[in-house]
């Protein structure tokens, strides 16, 4: 795809301003393609309805929640609160990304189309775990609540192109914890919802990803220190939910999102598909931040091999004792 805007040298010289004129055609592009590739789906199809029960409260025959009714494993009921939870907060996101992107032109439709696909997860997410009683309710509107009372804003709402650059790694970290969800859950009806989420995930994560893409043809420093600081300090947006550190651990163990998982198929397919480390032309602000991700990036893959030896020393010893 062309692009006319002219390469500014200095990472001083290009505001938000001037990215987001500068990237309007490439935005139309790549949403006319996305609106291509995307089809619709509808939410209460990938729901099990008869499975479904009343809960104690307004009706004389409700049901408390009991744990021994669930289909689900114990590693895919602790993965789907956090991911719905992360889902729960779509009007933060919104709000975010229209203030940095705006409601007018491409850019609006866009971030318009994006928040109505978004909706569609938390919708399917929660009407299967209520239909299926596959966690306690009680506790999930609880935390739902904690968590949404707590506010979320996004470490990269400073900056439009830290912003582009996060979501086109956190959109494919959300893809590959839904489908890893899916699998560990040992529903198949909870594997193909997630199946269908991941679907819409992936297509979201080209559309930044592209879009990153272009940012490194107009301005290639200030988008290499974008990503840069981005991949350094990333964040999943779940990290202010009740809980969070302990879910995220037993996530990590049970493989469904860890260090290796983070660097082998969410930073590295991103990374490699754009060529970041072969990325020319850069000044020294761009070569010092090119030189600094990948020092990060062999470090954190030397923190993923020790993560896979602790985990697979674990593995061991459960199985020792599973056949003593």
């Amino acid at each position: 795809m062309p692009i006319t805007s002219p390469h500014l040298s200095s990472s001083e010289a290009w505001t938000d301003a001037k990215l987001l004129y500068a990237l309007e055609e490439v935005v139309e592009n790549e949403l006319n393609r996305h609106l291509k590739a995307a089809k619709d789906w509808m939410p209460h199809e990938y729901v099990p309805w008869s499975d479904g029960r009343n809960f104690p409260g307004f009706f004389e025959d409700g049901e408390a929640w009991d744990p021994a009714e669930s289909k689900v494993s114990d590693i895919g009921r602790i993965a789907l609160v956090v991911n719905l939870l992360t889902e729960d907060n779509l009007p933060s996101y919104h709000h975010e990304i229209a203030t940095l992107f705006g409601r007018d032109g491409a850019w609006g439709t866009w971030v318009h189309r994006w928040t109505a696909e978004e909706g569609r997860h938390g919708i399917v997410m929660r009407d299967y775990l209520l239909t299926s009683r596959a966690v306690d309710p009680d506790k999930l509107e609880q935390f739902r609540m904690a968590h949404m009372a707590e506010g979320f804003e996004s470490d990269n709402r400073h900056s439009m192109l830290h912003s582009v650059a996060y979501v086109a790694f956190q959109e494919l970290a959300t893809r590959v914890s839904h489908r890893n969800t899916g699998h560990q859950s040992g529903d198949p009806v909870c594997d193909r919802m997630l199946a269908r989420i991941a679907t819409d995930e992936n297509l979201h994560m080209v559309f930044y990803r592209n879009l990153l893409g272009a940012a490194f043809e107009i301005a290639p420093d200030p988008t290499m220190q974008a990503v840069r600081d981005v991949v350094v300090n990333f964040r999943m947006p779940g990290h202010g939910m009740p809980g969070f550190e302990r879910a995220a651990a037993q996530m990590a163990i049970g493989e469904i999102y860890n260090l290796r998982i983070h660097h082998d198929d969410v930073l590295q397919p991103v990374l490699r598909y754009l060529k970041v480390m072969d990325v020319s032309g850069l000044g020294p602000e761009g070569l010092k931040a090119q030189d600094e991700l990948g020092l990060y990036m062999n470090g954190l893959d030397s923190e993923a091999a020790k993560f896979d030896e602790k985990l697979a020393a674990r593995k061991a010893r459960l199985a020792a004792r599973a056949a003593g």
